[in-house]
């Protein structure tokens, strides 16, 4: 499954999980981080998580999701992991493809939604129903 999202530079990465959320149809309602290590997001060298805005405590040098812009997450590291839900672990990898100009904004409302491939999985499935099937088998 695929998603590619247009954001303005202006928007935090607040927004820009939202946007991700959203277009996977799940609802908005844990904490997230994005980090610079796709593979092993605890040993990230940088990282934005949304536990800095809410005054827990965190990995020193942990920056703040409302307030990062995108233009400053994405100036050093073109692809970074995005966790969503530390309980459930949902890992979407992003990546900055491209860059346009400010014009290409003009009479637009974003974040948009470019291009959705694959059908979103479920956000919390039904273990009932995983636990009868394999009763049954």
């Amino acid at each position: 499954m695929f998603r590619e999202l247009a954001l303005l530079e202006t928007q935090t990465l607040y927004n820009f999980a939202e946007a991700i959320i959203d277009s996977f149809d799940f609802d908005f309602d844990h904490c997230f981080g994005f980090f610079n290590n796709v593979k092993n997001w605890y040993r990230a060298e940088r990282q934005y998580e949304l536990f800095k805005d809410v005054g827990e405590e965190c990995k020193p040098g942990t920056k703040s999701v409302k307030k990062t812009k995108l233009r400053e997450a994405f100036f050093e590291d073109k692809k970074m992991l995005f966790l969503f839900d530390y309980g459930d672990e949902w890992k979407f990898i992003v990546e900055l493809v491209r860059e346009e100009k400010s014009a290409f904004a003009a009479n637009k409302k974003y974040p948009l939604l470019l291009q959705k491939i694959g059908s979103s999985p479920e956000q919390y499935p039904d273990e009932e129903d995983g636990e009868e099937n394999s009763r049954v088998n």
